[in-house]
């Protein structure tokens, strides 16, 4: 069954969430030692503090991992990530956000938050993780491809359409001729105009004449 560009920026957020989250817990344990549950519940935001969990047991989810990664660069991650991937942290922050705020995600825009994964995961050594992204990166392409195909073989049926006429008949200029004086527009509109008051009052009159141009002849088979 397929999946939205959005459900799999979902799903993708949790191989992001499951990888990222050794390797910041590693980082701040290594800088702040017994401290470091404390001192990252000072840089976050009273909702996230409240999701956090406690130091024995943290409860990490994605905007909270990308907010430490932030707020705590300068101290303790700059010292093993560069700017590229400082970048990255903070292109995949409004990646969250606009997923947590259900917008509208088109495959261009979701191949390239999932590569933005798939980097910076590759960045802090999970592999597992950047494998599954990269799975869900090769789908996008095959789907992006599938419906370039359908539009191309779309496009070029409605051209082959264009250039035929219906089995069978003949084009109405190879059946019928126009008057010479027709067709170089030297007649009178008047000869061929309806009556639209005797219409409206739906009284025809009876043994109307024929108009000259067709008694004449200036339409023939």
């Amino acid at each position: 069954m397929a999946i939205t560009n959005h459900d799999r920026i979902g799903k993708c957020l949790e191989q992001l969430t499951s990888g990222l989250t050794p390797f910041v817990e590693r980082e701040l344990k290594s800088n702040y030692q017994d401290d470091w549950f404390a001192e990252t519940r000072r840089t976050l935001s009273a909702t996230q503090v409240e999701f956090l969990g406690t130091a024995d047991k943290p409860e990490w989810d994605i905007a909270s991992l990308l907010a430490t990664l932030w707020n705590q660069w300068n101290d303790v991650f700059k010292k093993v990530l560069g700017h590229t991937e400082r970048s990255l942290v903070s292109e995949l922050r409004d990646v969250r956000n606009k997923w947590a705020h259900q917008r509208t995600f088109t495959t261009d825009d979701a191949y390239r938050a999932l590569d933005s994964m798939e980097r910076l995961l590759n960045s802090v050594s999970a592999p597992r993780e950047g494998e599954e992204i990269a799975r869900h990166k090769a789908e996008l392409l095959r789907l992006k491809f599938d419906e370039q195909a359908r539009h191309e073989r779309r496009k070029a049926a409605a051209t082959v359409l264009e250039g035929q006429g219906v089995a069978g008949l003949r084009p109405w200029r190879e059946i019928v001729t126009p008057h010479p004086d027709v067709a170089s527009g030297h007649y009178q509109q008047a000869e061929f105009a309806a009556d639209l008051w005797q219409v409206t009052r739906s009284t025809p009159r009876r043994n109307t004449a024929i108009p000259s141009s067709f008694s004449e002849g200036r339409f023939s088979p």
